[in-house]
């Protein structure tokens, strides 16, 4: 561990050295990206200080152990030192665990009613609801790319994109399928039904990541449906993309005009095709890219939501909270930490 570490801080200097030199401050491109690697180490390095600062400190306390004046005082010192020492080699290995390039990314979020007909609908438009909250209180700004009404009320599909800071590093846990108990606006004789709705996190792609031939798609313009107004309705602006090779289809009519709708397309489709290539490289390597606490799959069954007993429970890593009418109004903060600090006991075990 400490090679590693003396690897970071010798590898960080060496940054801060070239980030004052006139090549690289005229060189906007070589400046930003050398910025950024060494803000990706900034908070090990940093940390790692504060360990050598720790350990001088002890070494100065053990000196002056036999000391008449100073001994008691010392001994106080290398406790408290020691103490430090420990909690900060619990920090350090944390920050050694790999991280997720797309933790600092983006999102493009699709929701799905799944099982059980209107009340599936219904049931993702809550979860769409809890959602945006949550991005609320993160100070996250969400855009609707593309939405389906079910016909009894919330969506059969619902796509949208969330801008802030580390969106995927909280949210990429949520893909799967999510489970519902209670009784349906829909039943009339007060039965609880047990529907689904499947969650999709997709990092939001850059155009250098993922290269798309256009010869490859197929684009289709067509009138928007739903609310908008009379412009959206009459007017071609809806656009379905497909991409032959793999017989992606996406769809945006949110948007007023073909163009931004065209664009946001775009986006999804870069993101589906790299979400796809992700889990194709997992597959031949027999591991799971993003996280060792489910699979991402929409087919796995991750959370169920009991509205009788106001419980939400994470079958995952066996969490259960009493709070369900807080986490459906965007109280998420709790489950997604239990979540985080899961996958990194996981990690630090190697498992």
């Amino acid at each position: 561990m400490f090679e590693r570490l003396e690897a970071i801080q010798a590898k960080y200097e060496e940054l801060t050295e070239k980030l004052s030199t006139p090549e690289v401050l005229n060189d906007y491109n070589t400046l930003r990206k050398l910025s950024k690697e060494q803000k990706d180490l900034e908070e090990t390095y940093l940390k790692y200080k504060e360990y050598q600062k720790v350990e001088s400190n002890i070494k100065e306390a053990k000196e002056l152990l036999n000391d008449p004046e100073m001994g008691e005082m010392a001994a106080l010192e290398l406790e408290e030192g020691q103490a430090k020492k420990e909690k900060l080699i619990s920090e350090l290995e944390i920050l050694l665990i790999p991280k997720d390039e797309n933790d600092d990314k983006d999102i493009i979020m699709e929701i799905r009613g799944a099982a059980g007909g209107d009340e599936a609908n219904i049931f993702a438009g809550d979860l769409f609801r809890m959602y945006s909250r949550y991005a609320d209180s993160q100070g996250w700004k969400i855009d609707v790319i593309n939405s389906e009404p079910g016909t009894a009320g919330g969506y059969s599909q619902i796509e949208a994109k969330i801008k802030g800071e580390s969106v995927y590093s909280k949210l990429k846990y949520e893909s799967g399928s999510h489970r519902v108990q209670r009784v349906p606006v829909t039943e009339s004789n007060g039965r609880i039904q047990t529907s689904t709705a499947t969650v999709l996190i997709m990092p939001e792609v850059e155009d250098v990541e993922i290269d798309i031939n256009p010869n490859d798609l197929r684009i289709d313009v067509y009138c928007a449906t739903g609310h908008g107004g009379q412009g959206v309705n009459t007017t071609p602006s809806a656009v379905r993309i497909t991409h032959l090779p793999t017989n992606t289809v996406v769809t945006c009519q949110n948007e007023r005009s073909q163009l931004q709708n065209k664009a946001q397309a775009m986006e999804v489709l870069k993101a589906r095709l790299y979400q796809a290539e992700q889990e194709k490289q997992d597959a031949e390597v027999g591991n799971e890219r993003r996280s060792k606490i489910g699979t991402g799959d929409r087919a796995e069954k991750i959370r169920t939501y009991n509205y009788p007993q106001n419980r939400v429970t994470d079958h995952r890593i066996g969490y259960t909270t009493n709070n369900l009418d807080r986490v459906m109004d965007g109280d998420l903060e709790d489950i997604i930490e239990a979540l985080i600090t899961e996958d990194l006991q996981r990690k630090l075990k190697g498992e």
